[in-house]
């Protein structure tokens, strides 16, 4: 690497650049002089360029460098953070940055320049893909992530010259996206100030009322917090604990945030401060703890240890909510000097700390563990839009912690469920669970969980995932594991189906599926685009193609595409068990013994309906061709819902006599509702139960009868398809 001339420096007068240098001095000499070398190179590059301010672009590398060397990162992060531009704003390219400063230092500047196109006011399915890039970049170095972190930081600050469309969607990118990594990182200086740089730039007036009162309070209760610091000071001198208190204040969007989900005017937002109490020890913590609540009364359910069960990030703190003079209610925070450290920079302390290199190096292998996540998540989603909802989840957890039976603690967003837990624990434990215990007590999969359940999940061999499922989890991997397997199940019986409509279809023309040439085959798939002969069997069990044009295109026959399709052969056999690629459909709830007929749609696949039905009665004349005869196989082998509409007297009780009777002819009730207008003495109900066919629906329903309070019944056929 060629050396610049010694008298080539740069202008020594700059005061930021002095005051960089200056912030240089954890590193030797020799690499010093190689951050010099950066800046001039850099600078050099960026001649010409200006800010949208007017000022030179160089003080912007300058400016995210030093907010590296803040965090005290190793030479190449500061090199690369100098240089993080000029790939993307010059004609430097990769290898002239390989050839001056490394390879090291150039895949970080690369990565940047990547991570520097990402342009997040795109459709959804672009802004996946993008973010899909910062990732794959994070999961390689988390230095990327860093430099991009205090870039955006930089960015947001100087945007006063930038038309006001354009700060506003940066600094919503910033809420949505960069703001929580920073916090998933243990970033919380650097996470509360995005916040509140993103929030004067999205709702400028909102923030200066609200900042306002704020300073406003300051004033007013100047004197209170005085006198609860010198309190927590007093007592802990009492009590023999050597710490260093602090008072802080709630950050001005955390503020805005609380009062606009429990709608709270200013005036009604009470622990607007806190205080935060260093100890040198976790012992002397605990100690601390005791002191200060014999000193204040403790508020019940608002303390959290933190120390024995660390937050995700790293995180550790002891958290308690106390009353201090006339009612005020005021958070206290108690945590070591080494989780202190960890609690404002997060990863960056890794570096900034040398004495917590153990846990620094812990706390990243943690973290690159959660990006690789994330990356599980992007290969199992087909659709990028579901990849970033996962991902977004993902990043606004508010942890409770549960516990298996073997003691191990798992971190789960609020209102998680035990299926959440089971596929955190493993994805087939979740695709083969079949129920809960949680505290010893069996529960359904979706019931919500809370912090500190003990939760055991029971597997069965048979068990499978459900749609309904995806109402209820709350974590991007559960979602995205149920989705796939959705998924792959629907392919699965679709391809069964359509290998069935195929074949019956081919024995209507005269030919076994078995006897057809693979010559023709071959044919059928170069026209079709298709690799596989299962996945024409796929398309056509999902409706993507007629079961009867891909037979008579088998058998080479004619004008095959506007043949007459579907009503060539014997009807179609189902016994209801087909899973997804059989749907019944819900405005006529057929069951065996009904008539019934398909209709064939488009990624639904076979959807049937009774023959009866006055939801497609216009529908089977004006396309004959999607509908094909269906009957039911002698043994269908599993329940049916209908609906039931009772017309009863409205007298005392009668609805429980009749409950109990539907009960005791074994039959399940799935649900019941009344209607809300009774006419007199007459009232409608409205039962949704399941039999095994039409005979055992005309059995109960003549049990029904008997009761003398029923006045009329019927199966209600009346709600649209």
């Amino acid at each position: 690497m060629a050396d610049k001339p010694a008298d080539f420096l740069p202008p020594e007068d700059d005061p930021a650049y002095r005051v960089f240098i200056d912030s240089l001095s954890y590193l030797p000499a020799e690499e010093i002089q190689l951050v010099r070398q950066a800046y001039l190179f850099s600078e050099e590059a960026h001649r010409g360029q200006v800010r949208q301010s007017g000022e030179p672009y160089i003080t912007h590398p300058l400016a995210v460098a030093g907010a590296i060397a803040e965090w005290q990162m190793d030479v190449e992060g500061v090199v690369a953070a100098l240089l993080h531009d000029v790939m993307e704003d010059t004609a430097v390219g990769k290898g002239e940055i390989v050839e001056r400063f490394g390879k090291p230092v150039a895949d970080l500047v690369d990565g940047l320049s990547k991570l520097d196109k990402i342009e997040f006011q795109s459709q959804e399915d672009a802004q996946a893909e993008n973010f899909r890039k910062m990732l794959m970049a994070m999961a390689s170095d988390l230095r990327v992530v860093l430099i991009k972190l205090a870039d955006r930081h930089h960015n947001l600050q100087t945007m006063a010259a930038v038309r006001a469309e354009k700060r506003r969607r940066i600094a919503r990118e910033t809420l949505e996206i960069y703001a929580p990594i920073a916090n998933r990182l243990g970033l919380n200086k650097l996470f509360s100030e995005l916040q509140d740089l993103s929030f004067r730039l999205i709702y400028p007036m909102r923030a200066r009322v609200l900042g306002r009162a704020l300073n406003a309070a300051r004033g007013n209760r100047r004197e209170l917090l005085s006198r609860i610091l010198e309190g927590i000071k007093g007592k802990l001198l009492s009590a023999n604990i050597a710490a260093q208190v602090f008072g802080r204040e709630k950050s001005l969007y955390s503020i805005y945030r609380k009062m606009l989900d429990k709608r709270l005017s200013f005036s009604q937002v009470l622990d607007v401060y806190g205080f935060r109490v260093v100890v040198d020890d976790v012992p002397t913590a605990y100690l601390a703890l005791g002191a200060l609540h014999a000193l204040y009364k403790p508020v019940p359910g608002k303390f959290k240890d933190y120390i024995a069960i660390a937050k995700p990030n790293g995180y550790q703190s002891l958290h308690t909510t106390l009353i201090g003079p006339h009612g005020t209610p005021f958070e206290l925070q108690i945590r070591t000097e080494a989780m202190d450290n960890v609690a404002q920079e997060g990863i960056a302390s890794h570096w900034l700390y040398k004495d917590s290199d153990a846990f620094g190096a812990e706390l990243q292998q943690k973290t690159t563990k959660w990006f690789h996540s994330l990356l599980d998540l992007q290969s199992a989603s087909g659709d990028s839009s579901e990849f970033l909802e996962h991902v977004k989840v993902d990043l606004f957890p508010h942890e409770i912690y549960v516990f298996t039976p073997k003691g191990k603690i798992i971190p789960l967003p609020r209102e998680a469920t035990a299926v959440d837990l089971a596929y955190a624990v493993h994805t087939d434990i979740g695709n083969h669970a079949a129920t809960a215990r949680v505290n010893f007590t069996a529960v359904p999969l979706t019931t919500q969980l809370t912090n500190g359940d003990r939760v055991e999940i029971l597997t069965a061999a048979d068990a499978h995932p459900v749609a309904d499922w995806l109402n209820h989890v709350k974590t991007g991997r559960a979602r995205s594991k149920i989705r796939h397997y959705l998924k792959t199940a629907q392919n699965d019986e679709s391809m069964a189906l359509g290998e069935k409509m195929l074949g019956q279809e081919l024995r209507a023309l005269g030919v076994a599926a078995s006897e057809v040439p693979v010559a023709r085959w071959k044919s059928v798939l170069r026209d079709s685009g298709n690799k596989l002969i299962k996945e024409v069997y796929t398309d056509i069990g999902l409706g993507f193609r007629l079961a009867g044009v891909v037979a008579r295109r088998l058998l080479t026959l004619e004008d095959a595409s506007t043949q007459p399709v579907g009503k060539l052969g014997a009807s179609l056999l189902i016994r209801g068990t087909e899973g997804m690629a059989v749907q019944f459909a819900p405005c006529c709830q057929p069951i065996p013994g009904d008539p019934i007929i398909g209709s064939i749609w488009k990624g639904k696949g076979l959807v049937v309906h009774t023959h009866d039905c006055p939801a497609i009665r216009k529908a089977r004349g004006a396309r004959p061709t999607k509908w094909i005869d269906v009957e039911w196989e002698p043994e269908p082998g599993k329940l049916f819902s209908v609906r039931l509409q009772i017309v009863v007297q409205n007298t005392l009780g009668a609805l429980g006599r009749i409950a109990t009777e539907i009960s005791t002819s074994g039959t399940n009730i799935e649900h019941v509702n009344m209607d809300d207008k009774r006419a007199g003495l007459y009232s409608t109900l409205h039962f949704t139960v399941q039999v095994a066919d039409r005979t055992a629906l005309a059995r109960l329903m003549r049990s029904l009868r008997r009761i003398p309070e029923v006045v009329r019944i019927a199966r209600d056929q009346g709600l649209p398809a």
